[in-house]
Order: structure tokens, then C-alpha cells, then sequence
């Protein structure tokens, strides 16, 4: 599976007016997806069909199929009057999607050492490198979508086609504590990215070494960081 928005690695995507190529409801399907992945609301934001037909120029009815698609994938929550909300960031909830995510990304880890060729890593090298130059520079946006191109790179290679959307339902999921993510390290303006470029390169090294059980640690390691940082920014 893999949706338009996945197409040029380690960039942000903007929001803005859709192109004629597949349906209008599956473009801003994708775009709103693109969004939520990489924590672009606030958590337990309203979204409401007149603001997000306007971003997307369209009408309303596209819009509302497409949250209607997103809320089946629990992306977010939809009311029983309409409204929609992007989920709130509670802790316990952190715990839930983190206990997954380590059961099914390891796995994939350990699958995709397996299975990656010289061009997949040298590809993978390069979005490595992308996201530590976003970091470096402290383009936040673009380090988070340099981070998930980063992941599903790995997760894709795994073979798997069965896994990887699962992961991304996680990852949709995870999305507001992304957004806690990102604000943080707007407002701190401190080193707080370095765990997470060199736990991508350890993740790289044992990829190229062919060592799943590594290249599972590895990824381990780099999810858990993200939830240590994530446990005081959380509701309870």
C-alpha cells in the first residue's frame, strides 16, 4: 500500500488545493493522512469540514469522506454529531501504541535485515543523512517526515504485505504525540534530536551488517527514547 504522500523522501508536504489524478476524496484522504502521521494538529483539535474544504479547495463532501475513512482507521474521532477531533495524548494510550509498535517494528526490523539488498541500504543511507541535516538545521517538520520516510523504508523492505499497513495505522495513531514531539523541540532549542540521528545511524549499521536481532534492538531503542521524552508531555 502506499499512498501519493509517501512520494518525495524527506520533505514536509504542505497543505494545499488537490490535483485531478485519483479522486478528490482519495487525494485529500492522502494528504490528511500525510498530515496526522507526521503530527501536523494539535492533539484533541477540531476538524471541521469548512476549514479543510477551504485548505484543499474543494467542496465539503470529499472532506467528509475522507475523515469518515480516517476515523474507521483511528486517526480520529469522530462524534456521534459530526464533529471530528484529532485524539488526545494520554499517557495511557502512549502505553498502548507503544506496546504494539515494538512487537510489530522489531519484527519488521528483523525481517528487513534480512531481505535488504546494497541498493535498498544505500537508499536507506541517504534518508539517514536527510534526517540528520533537517535536524541539524532544526527544521522540526521536515525531520519528522525525514523520520517516518526513514521507518517505512525499513518496515517496506520487510517483504511483508500484511505488516506495513498495520504499522501505519499505529503510526496514524501516534500521530498527536508526534505533534507533543515536535512543540517540545521547537520550545527547547536544544540538543534533544541527537538520540534520535544517532539511533537511526545504529540502526543503519546493523542493517548493513545483516544482524536482525541488532537491527531489532536498535529500533527498540530508538522507540522507547521517543517515549521516555513523550511521558512528561502526555495527559494522564
Amino acid at each position: 500500500m502506499r499512498d501519493d504522500a509517501w512520494e518525495a523522501p524527506g520533505r514536509a508536504r504542505a497543505l494545499g488545493p488537490v490535483r485531478a489524478r485519483n479522486t478528490v476524496g482519495d487525494q485529500v484522504h492522502a494528504l490528511l493522512r500525510q498530515a496526522l502521521l507526521t503530527g501536523r494538529f494539535e492533539p484533541g483539535s477540531l476538524l471541521t469540514v469548512a476549514s479543510l474544504a477551504e485548505t484543499f479547495a474543494t467542496s465539503p463532501m470529499p472532506v467528509r469522506e475522507a475523515l469518515r475513512r480516517l476515523a474507521t482507521e483511528g486517526a480520529v474521532d469522530l462524534r456521534a454529531n459530526g464533529s471530528c477531533y484529532v485524539p488526545d495524548a494520554t499517557r495511557s494510550r502512549l502505553d498502548d501504541l507503544v506496546g504494539l509498535r515494538l512487537l510489530l517494528e522489531t519484527h519488521a526490523a528483523r525481517l528487513a535485515a534480512t531481505r535488504m539488498d546494497g541498493a535498498a541500504i544505500d537508499a536507506l543511507v541517504r534518508l539517514e543523512e536527510s534526517h540528520a541535516r533537517s535536524a541539524g538545521d532544526w527544521q522540526v517538520e521536515e525531520m519528522l517526515q525525514a523520520n517516518a520516510d526513514f521507518h517505512f523504508a525499513i518496515y517496506r523492505a520487510a517483504g511483508s504485505t500484511a505488516l506495513v499497513p498495520i504499522i501505519e495505522s499505529l503510526w496514524l495513531q501516534y500521530g498527536p504525540y508526534m505533534r507533543l514531539l515536535s512543540d517540545h523541540m521547537k520550545a527547547a532549542r536544544q540538543p534533544t534530536h541527537e538520540q534520535f540521528v544517532s539511533g537511526h545511524r545504529e540502526i543503519v549499521a546493523k542493517l548493513q551488517a545483516r544482524d536482525a536481532e541488532g537491527a531489532a534492538a536498535a529500533i527498540a531503542d530508538d522507540i522507547h527514547g521517543t517515549r521516555e521524552l513523550l511521558d512528561a508531555l502526555c495527559a494522564e
